[in-house]
């Protein structure tokens, strides 16, 4: 009777020790889990006894391209949250991003015809005809909604900063032109400021300066929305969108980019938000809005530097602020204060004027010379020409 009674405790306790060799037998073998198996085809065998899954390396979304060599001025990383907004950035930040509000696609109508932008078709392939007869296609021009976005090394969304919003001009690539030709990623963080570069894509690689859904009313200031939420994403944390939404915006206009520039002044719903303006030999027209919005009394600064390519325009300008009785100066200050109004004629050649104008890397030079933004540590100063200092 009393052996089995003992019999259940018996099992009971060769199943308790069983149970413990089996736990404290070593992983490797023929049975070994995943992880050993894993690391073996890896040639990093380990020793540990805890089974571990391997780190799970999700792809960025569609909607986001991570910009790849041969371009080595800028680095770029993956989508995964950044350190606290509190802190600064470890390592600039640089992304290609598809935004819905973006330029194009555009399907309406241009402002100063009131006729249809794709106003060309053939075979069921629908086109954008310009004033000079070239046909672009819009699958292939105006269907890019790529933004480039840069962050420097540094910036903290917790301290006062700015979004440097870049309109390129013809012919251009965000890629190829705005980052690697131009530099203007690098530019911003060469300039030390706590600033923020935000590039859409225009008409890709075209003679044409069509403004897109810019032209639409606040247009703009829908593109500045989103641009407050794609950067909320890249900085990690969601609280950081009514910062970066309400973070002021200097817009710099290169040759052709003076169209999505002047329309942001007078449509683009922005006007609370604009702390300057820039143009880079880029007033081939549009004088009235650039004149109508000089003359509001906004307390932003203007500067539109020039060579023979704009020089009717920018003389068309300053007659226009001489009727009104706006002053102006003709030479760059150290420091480019709220309300000024600069015009500089700097003779440098018209392709590279992103990179050499008035300085060596005019966008570094305007953020250095801006009042507001804080600094960051390392600031690589720009050098003025000497042939724009003898002029």
């Amino acid at each position: 009777m009393l052996r089995h009674s003992l019999l259940p405790f018996g099992m009971a306790v060769a199943f308790a020790f069983g149970f413990f060799l089996i736990w404290a037998l070593p992983i490797y073998g023929p049975e070994a889990p995943m992880e050993t198996a894993l690391l073996d085809r890896a040639g990093s065998r380990q020793s540990s006894t805890h089974f571990k899954l391997p780190e799970l390396v999700v792809d960025p979304p569609a909607q986001v391209t991570i910009l790849r060599p041969p371009i080595s001025e800028w680095q770029t990383y993956s989508t995964r949250p950044i350190v606290p907004p509190s802190v600064p950035i470890s390592r600039p930040l640089t992304r290609l991003v598809a935004f819905t509000s973006s330029p194009f696609p555009y399907a309406g109508q241009v402002p100063r015809t009131d006729k249809p932008f794709l106003n060309f078709q053939e075979e069921g392939r629908q086109a954008h005809k310009t004033f000079s007869g070239r046909v672009y296609w819009a699958d292939k021009t105006y269907s890019d909604r790529r933004v480039l976005l840069h962050m420097p090394k540094g910036f903290n969304v917790s301290k006062p900063g700015v979004i440097v919003l870049f309109f390129h001009g013809h012919g251009a690539t965000l890629e190829r032109d705005v980052a690697a030709r131009q530099r203007v990623p690098a530019q911003i963080s060469e300039s030390g400021v706590n600033a923020i570069l935000v590039a859409p894509q225009f008409a890709v690689d075209a003679r044409d300066s069509s403004a897109g859904n810019f032209w639409q009313p606040g247009g703009t200031k829908r593109f500045l929305h989103e641009v407050a939420d794609k950067l909320a994403e890249i900085q990690g944390d969601p609280a950081t969108r009514q910062i970066f939404a309400k973070m002021p915006v200097v817009i710099v206009g290169y040759s052709g980019g003076y169209v999505p520039t002047a329309w942001s002044l007078a449509r683009g719903g922005i006007d609370d938000r604009v702390k300057g303006v820039v143009l880079l030999d880029g007033l081939y027209g549009e004088v009235d809005k650039f004149a109508s919005w000089i003359a509001g009394g906004r307390s932003a600064f203007f500067l539109s530097a020039f060579t023979d390519s704009t020089r009717k325009g920018n003389s068309a300008l300053q007659e226009a602020l001489q009727r009104k009785g706006i002053p102006f100066k003709t030479e760059i200050e150290a420091s480019l204060k709220p309300g000024s109004i600069t015009f500089i004629e700097a003779d440098e050649e018209h392709r590279d004027y992103v990179t050499r104008a008035w300085a060596t890397n005019p966008i570094s030079d305007v953020l250095w010379r801006m009042s507001g933004p804080d600094r960051l540590a390392g600031k690589v100063q720009s050098a003025p020409f000497e042939t724009a200092l003898a002029e």
